[in-house]
């Protein structure tokens, strides 16, 4: 039994649901940032960052540092990419835009390669537009939270060491580590960037990244400074190294608490196989859009292997609007997302299904939301034809 007040479950792509030791650990008592026994815990949790992202390379770092998912974009930008150079952005719904928006500001040049809404970039597409120019970094968003498109990493880091070897792999991964396989090693991978609040279940306010040896060299080769103070890994890659190494250290203040919740979080998660993690994600996937189809609704990845585990976009039925379902799933405590894609925003919603709300056998989210879904629909004068 939960210990937390009577709340509507959340089940939007992030935020998510907490564990009760989660929170409890965001409770700790006041602690200094360079006290022995924090350096321990934050050293220990970012070794466990290794173990989530399956990297046991010596030259590959974890980063956490106070900020949002977006920190990550910068620190992509601002280390890796120099002015003038050129970046290739697979763009599968908003957050490719924001991505490509923020190697700009730094003044590289972000060319996108975009896909129908719901589908993803091909990989022939991808190939020809590698061969037609040097780029220095591809991102790729795993998940874009906008559509519910999953992105096939694996191939697509393939391709770039075949066809542009000397092109960074760079995965924003903010909805997708923790409930969608990533592996950091065996794929090749260069960046991966997360954030604490979604599939890693912890609040709102960390942000984690992966780096390679090959992306720490290409930062150390770099022919001008960063291009940011705050997101410089010249101030960050020191203090990582040394919380990593239980030493005490600083640059700037990190907070103890998130610290602390994210490795209770980490622990949970890596008690037992990432497999079986992954494997009751999909299994939920599956049962989530099975419903949805049941209900003569269609999602926005309409191709399987476009659908992403941790959360569905589905298209609600002509006639009805965000605005309509919502308060009624809010009514049946369940709370849902509205679109964020900019061209249908006014078209769909969004349900997250990542987590606790799908690891814990003790919990109704999934059951209660679908229900709530049925049953809201019906309330506004949907049937099914």
């Amino acid at each position: 039994m939960s210990t937390q007040p009577e709340h509507p479950a959340l089940l939007i792509p992030g935020p998510i649901e907490f564990d009760d030791e989660v929170l409890q650990a965001m409770s700790h008592y006041s602690q200094s940032h360079v006290s022995p026994p924090f350096v321990a815990t934050f050293g220990e949790t970012l070794t466990m960052l290794r173990k989530l992202f399956q990297t046991t390379r010596p030259d590959s770092q974890p980063f956490i540092i106070s900020g949002s998912g977006t920190l990550g974009w910068d620190m992509v930008a601002a280390n890796l990419a120099e002015r003038g150079e050129d970046v290739l952005v697979l763009h599968t719904g908003y957050f490719a835009d924001s991505f490509a928006d923020c190697f700009e500001t730094y003044g590289v040049n972000a060319t996108q390669l975009k896909a129908p809404i719901g589908d993803r970039p091909q990989l022939d597409e991808v190939e020809q537009a590698l061969r037609s120019k040097d780029y220095k970094i591809l991102t790729v968003t795993h998940v874009d939270t906008s559509t519910g498109v999953l992105s096939e990493v694996k191939a697509l880091s393939e391709l770039v060491h075949k066809v542009s070897p000397e092109t960074l792999v760079v995965v924003d991964g903010v909805c997708s580590v923790g409930s969608e396989e990533i592996c950091f090693d065996d794929w090749g991978l260069d960046v991966v960037i997360t954030a604490s609040q979604k599939g890693l279940g912890c609040p709102a306010g960390l942000s984690i990244l992966m780096a390679s040896g090959r992306a720490i060299e290409t930062f150390k080769a770099r022919r001008t400074p960063p291009s940011s103070y705050f997101a410089s890994f010249k101030n960050w890659l020191p203090i990582m190294r040394n919380y990593e190494a239980k030493k005490p250290s600083y640059f700037a203040t990190p907070s103890p608490q998130l610290i602390h919740a994210l490795h209770t979080s980490l622990t949970q998660i890596l008690s037992s196989p990432l497999s079986s993690r992954f494997a009751v994600h999909r299994s939920t996937s599956q049962e989530v859009k099975k419903a949805v189809t049941d209900l003569g609704l269609t999602q926005l990845a309409t191709k399987p292997e476009n659908q992403a585990n941790g959360m569905t976009a589905i298209y609600l039925p002509d006639g009805i609007k965000p605005t309509d379902i919502l308060p009624k799933l809010l009514e049946r405590g369940v709370v849902f997302a509205g679109g964020l894609h900019r061209e249908i925003a006014g078209k769909y919603i969004r349900f997250g299904h990542m987590g606790v709300s799908v690891t814990d056998p003790k919990r109704d989210d999934i059951d209660r939301a679908l229900e709530a879904l049925r049953s809201g629909l019906a309330d506004i004068g949907y049937a099914k034809k």
